[in-house]
């Protein structure tokens, strides 16, 4: 039963005197978007960001459930908050302790069961009522839980002043997954696929553009199933969104997206890659596996040689456009030929960059209930096998710039004095030495060194190499 929540009263949205506020943010780039926006929300009750526990009124960790052992590390976090708390107390201070995110959707009544000094569980669908909840635990109530699928749409319920993100910015349009992949929990902590009005978008992009941001980076757990209503009351695709972004936000320099979905990478979306300039050559797309008897067992409704002519149409489009990907080993049922044909994949497709993980069970996935589950001795050395792979696909791709000009983005100062770094349009670190003046602005740089995980360069006339 959905626990009974107040509405926001006047005294909830009134400003009140400082309080402090950490957020700990775990997982992908919708949970660092969810966490700003609860920033956001918690402003008018005179919450201030905090950098560290410490000190702090109001601790929130906002989870992941994607990895291993994703409860424990929670719960390990929860024992040391536990302590300030109590030391908090002692002094006759108070500390609250909010648990979010999908660890808190998944696993919600046993939280309060195994840590029931926590103050407030919510999932990633209630984000919107965390100053109601805040509010009843600041008046003494206890053990708040709310991760049900509320009927209304948490965004409509955000406010509209925000926190300026930076010169770089995240702006969920899509959440929630209809696939269901054997091995993922989305689905089940996020829910049904929603997508949001592309008018709350185009509003939100201008917001983040008027604040500063020369880049923005579209958010979904399956960005390219968007399908949101359009003024005119049809349903654009996210192909169309990109272009409207593009031809409406004067200021905005460049356009990403992820996480996207190989099924729902549809012919408008390829050419949006030819036609529209500012979005990035770089692009995201698991595949997870490259033999068709674990994709088939994965439930990823496609196959091999589909995300092969795939990539194929991409490249066609859009000649530079540079792939990564995410790949599990050791999926229930992995033989080594099956290892094998996602070791050929990686080298017939070649990867700037990707994310590669152990299989690891997730209760309640059709995947963790199989009993041809795989060693973790013949998944460690998998692995291993795999990103040797991929870190030498990535280094020989980022070895290639060397003497390159490319546009970088400048963000923030770097490590040396005198130096800023920023990303280039495939989304590597660029060093270079540059005035601070030019943090936020796209210039030439020349590549003059490869590092590990950065390129090195220095600012050039304003000409660029060709793709």
């Amino acid at each position: 039963m959905r626990p009974s929540l107040h509405p926001i009263s006047a005294d909830v949205t009134t400003h009140k005197p400082a309080r402090r506020l950490h957020i700990q943010t775990w997982g992908c780039q919708m949970n660092v978007y969810d966490s700003a926006r609860m920033a956001d929300a918690l402003a008018p009750l005179g919450y201030t960001p905090h950098p560290t526990p410490e000190g702090a009124d109001l601790v929130i960790l906002n989870t992941c459930h994607i990895r291993e052992k994703a409860t424990e590390k929670v719960f390990a976090e929860l024992g040391r908050l536990k302590r300030l708390k109590d030391a908090r107390a002692k002094a006759g201070e108070r500390m609250l302790i909010a648990v979010a995110g999908c660890v808190a959707q998944a696993e919600g009544a046993e939280l309060l069961r195994r840590a029931p000094f926590v103050d407030i569980v919510l999932g990633p669908q209630t984000t919107h009522r965390l100053p109601t909840l805040v509010a009843r635990a600041e008046a003494g109530e206890r053990a708040l839980l709310d991760t049900e699928f509320p009927p209304e749409d948490k965004f409509d319920h955000l406010p509209e002043e925000a926190a300026p993100q930076g010169f770089t910015a995240f702006l969920t349009v899509q959440e929630g997954c209809d696939r269901f992949c054997s091995f993922c929990v989305v689905p089940y902590t996020r829910g049904a696929e929603f997508s949001r009005p592309v008018a709350a978008v185009l509003a939100e992009a201008r917001r983040l553009v008027a604040q500063g941001a020369r880049e923005i980076t579209l958010l979904g757990q399956n960005v390219n199933a968007y399908h949101g209503e359009a003024p005119d009351g049809s349903e654009w695709g996210l192909a169309r969104l990109i272009r409207e972004l593009a031809d409406r936000i004067p200021g905005l320099a460049r356009l990403r997206y992820t996480t996207s979905h190989p099924v729902d990478m549809d012919e408008a979306l390829i050419t949006a890659h030819r036609d529209v300039p500012i979005l990035m050559p770089f692009l995201h797309l698991p595949v997870q596996s490259g033999s068709d008897r674990v994709l088939k067992a994965m439930n990823r409704r496609h196959t091999r040689e589909d995300y092969l002519r795939l990539v194929d149409r991409l490249r066609a489009a859009r000649p530079d456009l540079a792939l990564s990907s995410d790949f599990i080993v050791g999926h229930p049922g992995e033989t080594e030929e099956d290892f094998a044909a996602t070791l050929d994949l990686v080298q017939r497709v070649g990867f700037a960059s990707a994310f590669s993980f152990k299989y690891s069970p997730r209760p309640g996935t059709p995947a963790a209930d199989r009993p041809d589950q795989v060693d973790e001795a013949t998944k460690e050395r998998r692995l291993a096998e795999l990103q040797a792979l991929l870190r030498d696909q990535q280094a020989r791709f980022n070895a290639s710039f060397l003497g390159r000009t490319i546009e970088v983005l400048f963000l923030e100062p770097g490590r040396h004095p005198g130096q800023l770094v920023g990303r280039s349009p495939w989304l590597q670190p660029v060093h270079a030495q540059a005035p601070a003046t030019l943090a936020g602005d796209l210039r030439p740089v020349t590549i003059t060194a490869i590092h590990p995980n950065s390129l090195a360069g220095r600012l050039a006339e304003p000409a660029l190499d060709a793709a």
